[in-house]
C-alpha cells in the first residue's frame, strides 16, 4: 500500500461488530472486522488501526483521515445512560417537555403510556423573562433568578444544563446571557438558540434537552478516542458522520452531539445511494440488518430523503409523518431512516401470554449469541439461522469467528421449543419469521407510510445479517429484485468514505409563501450561504469546493407538521414561489393521500445544507471490493419453511457466481456476510461484482 499520507479509514461501530475499511492511495482496499468493545467502544477502532499499521508495515503518519460512524449517542438514549440534565425555561413553560404534542402511536391501546421525559419536573426550573415572536423584549431576563435556579440544580447533581426560552430563535440574547452564567456551574451547556433556532417551543425544548443529555457521553467518548489515537502516533483528522449524512470534525460532533444520534445508520444509506448510482438502480429501499438493530431508508430517483425531525426510543425509531408520539422527538434534519430492535443478536423470548417474541434486547458483542461460545446462553436470531442451515455451522468471518451449532440448538430447545411444545425447526423458523415481521415495520414505515409502493423499488441488502433475511422480507412485500453490494457486512464503513464534510443551517421565517417578499427571502438565503462558506473555509474548503443545497419547511395554514421541499438554485421570484406551492400540493398528496389546493401554504423556515468537497474526492472502487477469498464448494441441508422443507443447497462464494442467472437454492458465503437464495429466486453477479437476486414467477 502506498506510503503517501492519503490512506483513509472508514470506521463503523455497531452493537456487535466494529468494521474498518481502509482505502489506499492506489485504490487498494483492506477490511477488518472485530467484535465491538462495549466497555469502551473506541478501543476496537484503535486495535484495528494498530493491527492494520503493523500488518502493512506502515508508519502512523500514513493515515490521512479517519471517518467514523458511531452509535454511542443512540445507545445512551435507548439505555437511558445519558447525563443528569437540568432545564431552565421561561416562567410558565416548565411543563412543555412533559405535555408534548397530542400525538399517539396507537389509537386503541388503553394501557399505552407516553415516554417519561428525559428531565423530570423537579429538575425543570423557571426563569422570569419573556420575548415576543418578533423578538421584542416583554420581560427582561432575571439573571439573579437564573443564578439561584442553577445553584438549586447543581445541588440536585445536575451534570449538564439545557436552556430553552420562549421565542429565543427571534432574540437569542437572553439565552446567551444565561449560558455565559451557566458556564460557571456546569461543564456542559446547551442553548436552544444554537441547537434549533426555530419556532415551536416543544420541539426546540426536546431537541435541546437531548443535546445536553448525550453531550457528556459523546464528548467523553470522542475525547478518549482522540487521545488513544494520539498515543498511537495517529494524528490524522477524526471526522464523525452526522444524522444528515455529512461528516463533521470530532470537535464539532462533541459540541453539538444531537446531530450525530443516527450517525451509524446514515453511513449505510450514503453507501447505498453510491452503490445504486454505480449499479444502475435509481429507486432503492436500503435495508441494513446488523447485530442489534435493522434499518430501512428510501432512495428515490437516486436522491436520499431527508426529514426535518425523527423520534428515537420507540418500538420503531422513525421520521414518520403519520405515526408519532412513541419516542423522544429530535427536530434535527436527518436522513429518513426507520429503525427497529431486530438484529442478528436479538434475543428470542416467551412473554407471560406464552407468545414468542424477538428483541429488542440484544446479546450484543458480549456475551453474544449462544453459538459464539462467548458465554451467551439465550437464543438469538443468529442461533436460529445456524439451526436452519442459513449460516455456516462451524465459523463466520472466513473462520475467524468459530461457531458451535450444538450450543445454538440447545439454547433454542431449552428456552423456546420445549416450553412451547414445538420442534427445534419450528422454533427456529418462528424466530426467523418473527424477526422478519418486525423488520417489515421499518420498510413499510419508509415506503407505504410515505405513499410509495415498495414493489416499485429494489431492495439493497447489507449489514452482516441483511442478505440472510433479504429474500424472505422481499417476498413478503412483493419486492422482486434484491441487490447485494460487495462487502455487505462492512458496507456502512464504505459509506463513511463516500461522504462529504457537511454543515446544516436553519432560519425561521413564518409567513404566507405567496406573500413572501422574494427580496427578503433572497437576503436570508444569502446570509445563510455566507455563514456556511465562512464556516467551511475555516475547515480548509474554498468556495469552488463548496456545494450548497437549499430547502424549505412548508405546511398548510395552521397545520402542526411540515414537509421539507428542496428550493431551486436560482434566486426566488414570484413565479418560483408559485411553482413551490404546486410542488408542495403534489408532495402532500403523495404523503398523506390528499391536497387542499384552495388553502394557503405557509413557509415555516429556510434550511441550508453546505458540503465541502475534497480536492481529491473518493470514488468507491467497487471492482476492488469483490471478495475473492476462496470458499470451499460444498452443500448442506437448509430448511426453507414448511412449504418447501429441507433442500440440499450448494454453498459457493461470490466469485463463483456467474453473470448468467443461476437458480436457487443457493448459499453464497463471504467473509463478512452470507446471502441466502431460496428455491424460488435466482442470482447472478454483475461485471463489477454486485449480486442481483430475482424473484422467479
Amino acid at each position: 500500500m502506498d506510503l503517501i499520507k492519503s490512506v483513509r479509514i472508514g470506521a463503523d461501530i455497531g452493537g456487535t461488530f466494529t468494521d474498518l475499511v481502509v482505502l489506499g492511495a492506489d485504490n487498494s482496499v483492506r477490511t477488518i472486522k472485530l467484535p465491538s468493545t462495549p466497555e469502551d467502544f473506541g478501543r476496537a477502532i484503535v486495535t484495528s488501526v494498530q493491527r492494520f499499521l503493523a500488518e502493512e508495515e506502515l508508519p502512523p503518519a500514513a493515515i490521512g483521515e479517519i471517518d467514523h460512524g458511531t452509535t454511542v449517542a443512540t445507545n445512551a438514549i435507548l439505555e437511558r445512560k445519558g447525563a443528569r440534565v437540568g432545564l431552565l425555561t421561561t416562567k410558565g413553560f416548565r411543563d412543555v417537555l412533559e405535555i408534548r404534542r397530542v400525538r399517539l402511536p396507537v389509537l386503541y391501546d388503553l394501557t399505552w403510556q407516553k415516554p417519561e421525559p428525559i428531565v423530570p419536573r423537579e429538575r425543570r426550573l423557571e426563569v422570569p423573562e419573556r420575548v415576543g415572536p418578533e423578538g421584542d423584549v416583554r420581560v427582561p431576563v432575571d439573571l439573579e433568578a437564573a443564578r439561584a435556579a442553577m445553584e438549586a440544580l447543581k445541588a440536585k447533581g445536575v451534570e449538564a444544563l439545557a436552556v430553552c426560552f420562549l421565542h429565543s430563535y427571534a432574540r437569542p440574547q437572553h439565552e446567551r446571557a444565561v449560558g455565559e452564567l451557566a458556564a460557571q456551574y456546569f461543564p456542559q451547556v446547551s442553548l436552544s438558540c444554537e441547537v434549533l433556532p426555530e419556532l415551536r417551543e416543544y420541539e426546540r425544548t426536546a431537541s435541546t434537552v437531548m443535546d445536553a443529555y448525550v453531550k457528556p457521553v459523546v464528548s467523553r467518548y470522542l475525547h478518549n478516542l482522540r487521545a488513544n489515537l494520539d498515543d498511537c502516533g495517529v494524528k490524522s483528522p477524526l471526522l464523525v458522520m452526522q444524522s444528515s449524512g455529512g461528516l463533521v470534525s470530532d470537535g464539532g460532533a462533541a459540541g453539538r452531539p444531537v446531530r450525530i444520534i443516527e450517525s451509524g445508520p446514515a453511513a449505510g444509506v450514503i453507501a447505498a445511494a453510491a452503490a445504486g448510482r454505480t449499479a444502475g438502480f435509481d429507486n432503492l429501499i436500503a435495508f441494513d440488518m446488523g447485530g442489534t438493530t435493522a434499518k430501512a431508508s428510501l432512495i428515490e430517483r437516486g436522491e436520499i430523503h431527508l426529514s426535518p425531525e425523527y423520534e428515537v426510543g420507540s418500538d420503531v425509531s422513525q421520521a414518520s409523518r403519520l405515526i408519532k408520539g412513541g419516542g423522544h422527538l429530535i427536530r434535527i434534519p436527518a436522513i429518513d431512516i426507520a429503525e427497529v430492535g431486530a438484529g442478528g443478536g436479538s434475543i428470542a423470548w416467551i412473554d407471560p401470554g406464552s407468545v414468542l417474541r424477538v428483541g429488542p434486547e440484544s446479546a450484543g458483542a458480549a456475551p453474544g449469541p449462544a453459538c459464539y461460545r462467548l458465554g451467551g446462553e439465550r437464543p438469538t436470531v443468529t442461533d436460529a439461522n445456524v439451526v436452519l442451515g442459513y449460516l455456516n455451522p462451524g465459523y463466520l468471518c472466513g473462520g475467524e469467528l468459530k461457531l458451535d451449532a450444538e450450543r445454538a440448538r440447545r439454547a433454542i430447545n431449552d428456552h423456546i421449543a420445549a416450553p412451547l411444545g414445538l420442534s427445534l425447526l419450528e422454533a427456529a423458523e418462528g424466530i426467523h419469521r418473527i424477526a422478519n415481521a418486525t423488520m417489515q415495520r421499518a420498510i413499510r414505515s419508509v415506503s407505504i407510510e410515505r405513499g410509495r409502493d415498495p414493489r416499485d423499488f429494489a431492495l439493497i441488502a447489507f449489514g452482516g445479517s441483511g442478505p440472510v433475511h433479504a429474500a424472505g422480507l422481499a417476498g413478503d412485500l412483493d419486492i422482486s429484485r434484491i441487490v447485494v453490494p460487495p462487502h455487505p457486512g462492512l458496507f456502512s464503513a464504505l459509506g463513511l468514505l463516500a461522504a462529504s464534510v457537511e454543515q446544516l443551517y436553519t432560519r425561521s421565517a413564518l409567513t404566507d409563501l405567496l406573500r413572501l417578499d422574494p427580496a427578503r427571502g433572497n437576503t436570508i438565503l444569502a446570509e445563510m450561504t455566507a455563514r456556511a462558506e465562512a464556516d467551511l473555509a475555516g475547515e480548509g474548503f474554498g468556495k469552488e469546493r463548496i456545494d450548497v443545497a437549499r430547502f424549505t419547511d412548508l405546511r398548510y395554514r395552521k397545520q402542526i407538521s411540515e414537509l421539507m421541499l428542496p428550493l431551486p438554485g436560482q434566486p426566488l421570484d414570484a413565479a418560483g414561489l408559485a411553482r413551490l406551492v404546486e410542488a408542495f400540493h403534489v408532495e402532500h398528496e403523495r404523503t398523506y393521500g390528499y391536497a387542499i389546493r384552495d388553502e394557503r401554504v405557509e413557509l415555516v423556515a429556510f434550511k441550508l445544507r453546505a458540503r465541502g468537497h475534497r480536492a481529491n474526492p473518493v470514488e468507491v472502487p467497487w471492482r476492488h471490493l469483490v471478495d475473492t477469498r476462496p470458499v470451499a464448494r460444498s452443500d448442506r441441508s437448509v430448511y426453507f419453511g414448511t412449504a418447501i422443507g429441507h433442500a440440499r443447497t450448494p454453498v459457493i462464494g461470490r466469485a463463483d457466481l456467474a453473470e448468467k442467472p443461476q437458480a436457487g437454492p443457493l448459499i453464497i458465503e463471504e467473509y463478512d456476510s452470507t446471502v441466502v437464495v431460496p428455491p424460488d429466486w435466482s442470482a447472478h453477479r454483475t461485471p463489477i461484482g454486485f449480486m442481483v437476486l430475482q424473484l422467479e414467477q
